[in-house]
């Protein structure tokens, strides 16, 4: 059953199709208008390519803290697949497995066998949550954000974007990290495609047993 869930995820995967193309015009310096296109158009996706990226303190997806999430660099298909290479770090040596996700199911490759199995009870990371058009990305620019200000038009790889930051509620960011954090409120940065309204990075700062987790997230395709 894994390796025909893997086979399965492929052939979604390849068969889905993501239109990036643009309005035409370009959305306002509004946060609110902005915040309601990106809400929009994020619900929407049918497919796109993603990065998850920490630094700073560790951050475990196991209930025994014995695997440290690295990052993890990924592709989604609506409306509940997704597959990923995630980095982990167990005591100093660091490797890489696979995460396979459909319909709320999770499987990991074995690092040794390179064969996929049920994901063990206390595994933390499901990447199709993100783009969950109910619990994701769309709640959260719609209503998961409060004091939110637009910082500007700004250059970064890709092109120019606007740049918002605001308050983001605790519940959203734990669904748009895949699980990986939860339990508090977080300072959310994110650039925002003034044409698109697709939101093509992320970044904030998390708190964990006292330390700093920095935590950067990216979309394309």
């Amino acid at each position: 059953m894994p390796q025909l869930a893997a086979a399965a995820l492929a052939v979604v995967l390849l068969g889905a199709a993501c239109s990036d193309a643009t309005t035409g015009t370009t959305l306002p310096p509004d946060p609110a208008t902005i915040l309601e296109a990106s809400a929009e158009v994020m619900g929407d996706i049918d497919y796109v390519r993603f990065t998850i990226e920490r630094g700073g303190a560790p951050i475990y997806i196991d209930t025994a803290d014995a695997l440290a999430f690295e990052d993890a660099e990924g592709r989604f298909a609506a409306p509940s697949s997704a597959d990923a290479i995630v980095t982990i770090k167990v005591t100093s040596l660091t490797t890489k497995i696979g995460a396979v996700a459909i319909d709320g199911e999770t499987w990991l490759s074995n690092p040794i066998t390179g064969t996929f199995e049920p994901a063990p009870v206390g595994y933390n990371l499901d990447p199709a949550t993100l783009f969950d058009p109910e619990e994701g990305w769309r709640p959260l620019l719609a209503s998961g954000l409060v004091d939110v200000e637009l910082v500007g038009l700004e250059r970064r790889e890709g092109g120019e974007f606007y740049h918002l930051r605001g308050t983001a509620d605790r519940e959203r960011i734990g669904i748009i990290t895949a699980g990986l954090v939860d339990d508090q409120d977080v300072v959310l940065d994110i650039w925002i495609d003034p044409e698109t309204g697709y939101v093509r990075e992320a970044e904030f700062i998390t708190i964990y047993r006292g330390e700093e987790t920095t935590w950067r997230l990216a979309f394309s395709d």
